[in-house]
C-alpha cells in the first residue's frame, strides 16, 4: 500500500525519474510551455515551483541550489533574470496545467504545462478585466442629456404649432 507517499514514481527508478524531471524543468524554463502527460506535468509542478520561489532572491547560494537541481547554466540564468522579474509579486502558483486530450498511440492523458505569467492571452484578458467597461445599451437620458432632449422636444412642439 502507498499510504502517505506523496511522490509519484512515474514507473521509473529514482535516477531515471530525477533525470526526467530535470530535463522537463529545463525545457519548461527555456520554452515557457511544454506538452507532456498529465502525471508528468503534476510531478513537474511539484519539482519546479520551489525552484521558481528560490529565484525570487538572487543570491549566490540560491543560484547554486537551483543549479544543483537543473544542471544547466542557461536555464539557471533564464530563471534568475527573466522569470524571476515577472513572478516577483506572485505568492505562488507559477504554473498552469491544461489538459489537451489523449495521445494517439497509447491513449495517454496529455496536458500542456506553462508558466502563468508568460501566457499573453490570459494576461491581456486579466488586464482588460480591470478596466472599467462602458455600457453600450440604451438608457434613460439623465443630466445634461435630459436637458438637451427636453429642449429638442419643446422646439419640435413649437415648430408644429
Amino acid at each position: 500500500m502507498r499510504h502517505g507517499k506523496k511522490v509519484n514514481h512515474l514507473g521509473r527508478k529514482k535516477g531515471h525519474r530525477v533525470a526526467l524531471l530535470k530535463n522537463l524543468a529545463t525545457a519548461l524554463i527555456t520554452h515557457k510551455r511544454i506538452n507532456t502527460t498529465v502525471a508528468k506535468a503534476k510531478a513537474l509542478r511539484l519539482y519546479v515551483e520551489p525552484l521558481i520561489t528560490k529565484s525570487k532572491s538572487n543570491t549566490t547560494h540560491n543560484r547554486r541550489v537551483v543549479f544543483r537541481y537543473l544542471q544547466d547554466k542557461e536555464a539557471v540564468q533564464e530563471l534568475f533574470e527573466t522569470i524571476s522579474e515577472k513572478v516577483m509579486d506572485r505568492p505562488g502558483g507559477y504554473t498552469r496545467i491544461i489538459r489537451t486530450g489523449f495521445r494517439q498511440g497509447d491513449a495517454a492523458d496529455t496536458a500542456m504545462i506553462e508558466l502563468v505569467d508568460f501566457n499573453e492571452t490570459f494576461t491581456k484578458a486579466s488586464a482588460d478585466a480591470g478596466k472599467k467597461k462602458t455600457r453600450r445599451g440604451r438608457r434613460k437620458a439623465t443630466g445634461a442629456t435630459a436637458a438637451a432632449v427636453a429642449t429638442a422636444a419643446v422646439a419640435e412642439g413649437q415648430e408644429e404649432e
